[in-house]
């Protein structure tokens, strides 16, 4: 169910059927009064209901190639709401979702905005939520925010695509998404600046202790 975080800020969290992983849907409202999804959970007729209650959904987010998955049953229970991927991540999107369009598509309102950082493959980006004056930045594989879990699955998360343990870049975004970790860092450091009150992640737990600390600790792992 919706998760409450902020007046315009709300997150859905799900697992994922056969894997150790949690994934989440962030909900954000825009000043005019729509909805962004961001990162689509499909959710049962209860949360839907709930979910209609906040607003009309006007924009689908996919924020990347590998979450789709319920891209296309929101287009379907929102049909003139407009998808957005990244420009380097429509390949793989439209083979599931036709796209109206890139995160420059979105206009800021001053309170939801999308942001492309430098040095990545244009495969992913960030979106800026603030609410009064807080901000909250809700990323999606570029960080992860993971505990570690047991089991092979956990073996897997940890030792072989290092996605788990705490807030990091994984081997799989280094390799898929990061095109220069030294850019990408000085962008992680600029967010840092931004005094961020809260991050949220596409998978697990939220940061809201010390939200610029963890991202310059990230951005200092990467070498920049």
């Amino acid at each position: 169910m919706l998760e409450q975080v902020e007046t315009n800020l709300w997150r859905v969290e799900s697992g994922v059927p056969g894997m150790k992983i949690r994934r989440v849907m962030t909900v954000a409202r825009r000043k005019a009064g729509d909805l962004v999804v961001h990162s689509a959970i499909r959710m049962d007729e209860a949360g839907m209901d709930a979910l209609r209650a906040l607003g009309d959904v006007r924009t689908i987010i996919v924020p990347n190639g590998y979450h789709r998955l319920d891209a296309v049953f929101y287009k379907e229970a929102f049909p003139a709401a407009k998808v957005l991927c990244p420009e380097g991540s429509a390949p793989r999107v439209q083979k599931v979702v036709h796209i109206d369009g890139f995160y420059e598509t979105l206009e800021d309102d001053g309170e939801v905005s999308l942001d492309m950082p430098k040095g990545v493959k244009k495969r992913e980006g960030v979106m800026f939520v603030r609410s009064g004056g807080e901000l909250s930045l809700v990323f999606n594989d570029l960080v992860f925010n993971m505990p570690h879990a047991s089991g092979f699955g956990g073996f897997l998360l940890r030792y072989i695509t290092g996605s788990s343990g705490g807030f990091k870049t994984t081997r799989l975004s280094r390799l898929g998404l990061i095109a220069d970790k030294r850019t990408f860092a000085d962008e992680l450091r600029r967010y840092a600046a931004m005094a961020p009150k809260r991050i949220i992640v596409s998978h697990h737990q939220m940061i809201e202790d010390d939200a610029a600390g963890a991202l310059e600790a990230v951005a200092d792992s990467l070498g920049g």
